[in-house]
């Protein structure tokens, strides 16, 4: 099954869509990944939903990429007498360690670490940002605070801190005992929410030790001044613009969407677009017109991939929000401005052979007006490294490891078909031809480019580029 677009689509699972006949019904329709949100969702049935999503792989013979996104650490308030107090502007609130119910005055907040990093001037954000407050004196166990934004205070509601960086792990309990069972159950892609620094990246890599890729969620204010330093320890990036809007101010929010899809594009690493894409067709069948521009915009900026959460886990359109999804991709990607725009963000490639091979197979492809660049890549870097590239003839990956082939699946325009790896130069070449035809890349008589690290199997080692014919012959076989 050929995808007629470059950008990935990811899509949620969730109650409208955890049937395996949804699942496929989705995959038909274009998800090429499907997320599994631990904040709603048991071990046992992440299991469930994994072994769904592996018999869709099955029966469709193509990888599907699996995402399993941690929920991370939750800060949140304690309980309030009558369940709920209403703070006024102007007035002082009091968040102390004391765990009695809480008023209009105090309340308990059960996290001693937030204690330890605050300071006066810094603000706190209730349910969201619907209460605002601003810290006037910070102590160990208790701190005095300014009501900016008046509003309702209730049991357990999330608290938000942009200007503080607290000393936590970005992996609670919770999310270690998900991390192990979703590795356990062979998932290809981990999200780690409410990272802060680079540390919570290598933490999760330690865990991980190779079995999944850590895509890093960028969501906090701290995360996004030490973008740089997470990027070199990621293997992706997420733009999370929900959490991201609360956090700070919304009118910077499609800076920073910019600047994550140029880091990625130049790091050559994945970057995925997420939160309230298509918002609207949670409950209608056709999104907004702003929707539609949004999503535009994240492909026109070269974003790997593009999300849907609720849209596809909880609305009443689930394979309608992936069509559309898909219906957007491909008409942007079919405008004429559309190739200009994406040349123009091309970064100067790294001083190596591989990434110098992958430029030079980018140039030949284009120039020649090649049928497609075929990738033989054991790891997947060898096709991140083309991807990066934005090459205009469509990308095949040809891996011996099914795992690369999903890991694949959210990379900007790699189509990855696994098959054994080749005996020697000749048969690498024979075959590149072979699958390019027999997918639907090439027709006999078109060339293709074919790259590859000799000696065979070597991984990372991109040393090769070969243009052939896809010869006549094959169009009898």
């Amino acid at each position: 099954m050929r995808r007629l677009r470059r950008t990935k689509i990811v899509a949620t699972l969730g109650p409208a869509s955890s049937s395996p006949e949804m699942i496929a019904r989705l995959f038909e329709a274009g998800a090429d990944v499907f997320r599994i949100n631990m904040s709603h969702t048991s071990p046992d049935r992440m299991r469930e939903l994994v072994a769904m999503i592996r018999g869709v792989e099955h029966d469709t013979g193509r990888p599907i990429g699996i995402l399993v996104d941690l929920q991370g650490p939750k800060l949140r308030l304690g309980t309030f007498e009558g369940g709920s107090a209403m703070v006024k502007k102007g007035d002082s609130f009091v968040l102390d360690s004391d765990p009695t119910p809480g008023d209009a005055t105090r309340a308990y907040l059960p996290h001693p670490e937030i204690f330890a990093g605050v300071e006066p001037g810094h603000t706190l954000l209730i349910d969201d940002g619907k209460v605002r407050l601003t810290v006037t004196a910070a102590q160990p166990k208790r701190m005095v605070t300014h009501v900016e934004v008046a509003g309702k205070v209730s049991d357990r509601k999330g608290v938000s801190l942009p200007d503080s960086t607290i000393p936590f792990s970005a992996l609670a309990e919770k999310d270690r005992t998900d991390l192990e069972a979703a590795l356990d159950a062979g998932i290809d892609w981990v999200a780690l929410s409410f990272i802060q620094r680079p540390e919570d990246i290598a933490e999760a890599k330690k865990i991980t030790r190779g079995r999944a890729a850590v895509m890093a969620k960028i969501e906090k204010p701290q995360a996004v001044v030490r973008l740089s330093e997470i990027m070199d320890l990621a293997d992706a990036l997420m733009v999370a613009r929900g959490d991201l809007g609360v956090e700070m101010p919304l009118e910077k929010v499609p800076a920073v969407q910019k600047q994550m899809t140029r880091m990625g594009r130049a790091t050559g690493k994945p970057v995925v677009v997420a939160t309230q894409m298509l918002e609207s067709m949670i409950t209608s069948p056709v999104p907004t017109r702003a929707e539609v521009s949004d999503v535009a915009t994240a492909i026109y900026e070269g974003a790997d991939a593009i999300m849907l959460s609720a849209e596809s886990a909880a609305g009443q359109y689930p394979v309608e929000a992936v069509t559309m999804m898909n219906r957007i991709a491909r008409e942007t990607e079919s405008d004429p401005t559309f190739r200009s725009i994406i040349d123009a963000q091309r970064a100067e490639p790294e001083a190596t052979g591989a990434d110098a091979i992958a430029d030079a197979a980018r140039q030949i492809a284009d120039t020649l007006d090649l049928a497609a660049v075929i990738c033989w890549t054991s790891s997947g870097s060898t096709a991140l490294r083309v991807a990066r590239e934005r090459p205009r003839p469509p990308i095949v990956a040809l891996s011996p490891n099914m795992s690369t082939g999903r890991r694949l699946a959210v990379v900007w325009g790699v189509h990855c078909v696994v098959t054994e790896d080749a005996h020697d130069q000749d048969d690498m070449v024979d075959r590149a031809c072979r699958i390019a035809f027999k997918e639907g890349f090439a027709k006999p008589g078109q060339r293709v480019i074919v790259v590859a690290g000799v000696p065979l199997g070597t991984p990372g080692a991109t040393n090769m580029l070969r243009i052939a014919y896809v010869g006549q012959e094959l169009a009898g076989d």
